[in-house]
């Protein structure tokens, strides 16, 4: 027995999976953002924590026996997050979220003091990063920077808590801007630059090997390894490990996700940067493979601010309005830039702002629900369009995941738009939490081959050819707006 535990952003999610690959039992646990200022996004450590002993509380009442059958533990999470301990391994301040966008000036000077950080860390310095986020706590807090004796991600704060070893994998750590990516180390340059060294770094290992063992008393507390001791996998963040979740880990195999952000992913077997447009090519969670992936910052997010701000019961019901917009209308309706919390691929820029555009009487909230629907789509197709495949790389498989693909008419969209079929699998919605788990039975001793098989189809999305046509002139129309009010941002 395998437990996954994946750290999101709007909850943590714990996952029993049986060595059949059966889900014996899932428990989730709520989390909240704070935004104390403008383009700020924190959280504090301790609610982590007491989400964890909540998930852990509920499958021990419910599932005592599998529990205490788990011989290994893995973790998946949000990436890019900055914890920051002193040298007693004592938080120092709340955590700043891959969703912060405050460090701007920090990515600019950080460019500008290592000319090739692309070529060695694959991504373009973006607010979202982790280093940024340093430089500007040197620069706004700089007694609490002296007082940083450790830099954790935030899923690699929770391995602290539960082992006592400070430790990262590649996949997470490709996320910083201090990991030389091709060389899967830390990069020295990198960290020089944000004044820090690798006195302050986790160490490093492979998302799939033993990171460390679960403390005694905490198993004792939990029910979780009868005694025998429970390794901790290296883990991943949390699109690679939902890769891993899904069976995505060779090349040219990927995913579409509709979280809270919006990301398209592509496994590869080398390095290959493309941070011109804003790309981002990391180490994925297995020995010698990267990925490619490309993030919106407000995908479902955009759906459930719409969703609050113009009264529909829920997203489902949001959605339910879009689709009865048929394609006759479609055209007549207005436009909407879903950059709720500024956008990285393609643009890289934390100051861009949502626009509905082309609003007239004509228009209801049908109308505009199909609008932002439409929207994150075309951020989506956006970022698709970033990602850059060697020739002997084929696209072989898109996989649509995330509490998005709950609706089959958002993804039959999708599909037309992309204009590439998208695969709904069965457990899709529990993606990082079974990758965490599958890594766990990874480092236990299981094979690829055998762990990271791919879950049954529910259903094949094939693009139409009817409303292309109607498609790629919105789409034109949505980039021009983007150009033309880019000046307008602040």
């Amino acid at each position: 027995m395998y437990l996954g535990l994946d750290l999101g952003t709007s909850e943590l999610k714990a996952l029993l999976l049986a060595s059949d690959h059966r889900i014996v039992g899932v428990a989730r646990a709520p989390l909240t953002v704070d935004r104390p200022q403008p383009l700020w996004s924190e959280q504090s450590p301790s609610q982590w924590w007491q989400a964890l002993e909540k998930v852990m509380a509920e499958l021990r009442q419910a599932h005592a026996d599998a529990l205490s059958a788990v011989r290994a533990i893995g973790l998946s999470g949000q990436m890019h997050g900055a914890t920051l301990l002193d040298a007693a391994g004592d938080v120092l301040r709340p955590a700043i979220l891959w969703n912060d966008g405050r460090s701007g000036a920090q990515c600019d000077a950080l460019m500008r003091a290592v000319p090739r950080l692309g070529e060695i860390a694959g991504n373009l310095a973006m607010p979202g990063f982790t280093a940024p986020k340093l430089l500007w706590v040197r620069e706004h807090e700089p007694e609490i920077f002296n007082r940083t004796a450790r830099v954790l991600l935030p899923k690699d704060w929770l391995r602290f808590m539960l082992s006592g070893e400070a430790v990262s994998e590649m996949s997470d750590a490709a996320g910083t801007l201090w990991l030389d990516v091709g060389a899967r180390d830390w990069s020295d340059e990198l960290l020089t630059a944000t004044g820090l060294t690798r006195d302050h770094m986790p160490r490093l290992v492979e998302g799939s090997e033993v990171s460390a063992l679960l403390k005694p008393d905490l198993a004792a507390r939990w029910g979780v390894g009868s005694g025998s001791p429970v390794r901790i996998a290296g883990g991943a963040g949390d699109n690679a490990a939902s890769a891993v979740g899904m069976g995505l880990v060779e090349p040219g195999q990927g995913f579409v996700s509709l979280g809270t952000s919006g990301v398209v992913f592509v496994s590869t077997d080398r390095f290959l940067p493309n941070p011109a447009q804003a790309m981002h090519a990391f180490c994925h969670a297995l020995p010698k493979r990267w990925h490619q992936m490309s993030v919106m910052l407000s995908a479902a997010s955009a759906v459930s601010w719409a969703a609050r701000t113009f009264r529909f019961v829920d997203e489902a019901a949001l959605l339910e309005a879009a689709a009865s917009v048929e394609l006759a209308r479609r055209e007549r309706c207005p436009w909407f830039l879903p950059y709720l919390s500024g956008e990285r691929s393609p643009h890289n820029n934390p100051n861009a702002q949502g626009v509905l555009f082309g609003l007239t009487h004509a228009h209801g909230p049908a109308e505009i629900a199909y609008a932002v629907v439409e929207g994150v789509s075309f951020g989506l197709r956006d970022g698709f369009d970033t990602l850059r495949l060697p020739a002997d790389t084929p696209l072989r498989e898109v996989a649509l995941v995330g509490g998005g693909a709950r609706s089959v008419w958002w993804g039959q969209l999708l599909a037309d738009i992309f204009q590439v079929p998208l695969t709904l699998y069965a457990g899709s919605e529990t993606g990082g939490a079974l990758g965490a788990a599958r890594l766990a039975w990874l480092a236990d001793g299981g094979t690829v081959a055998e762990v990271c098989t791919l879950p049954p189809v529910r259903q094949q999305l094939v693009p139409s050819a009817v409303d292309a046509d109607l498609h790629s002139s919105r789409h034109a129309r949505f980039q021009e707006l983007y150009v033309a009010l880019q000046s307008q941002f602040q």
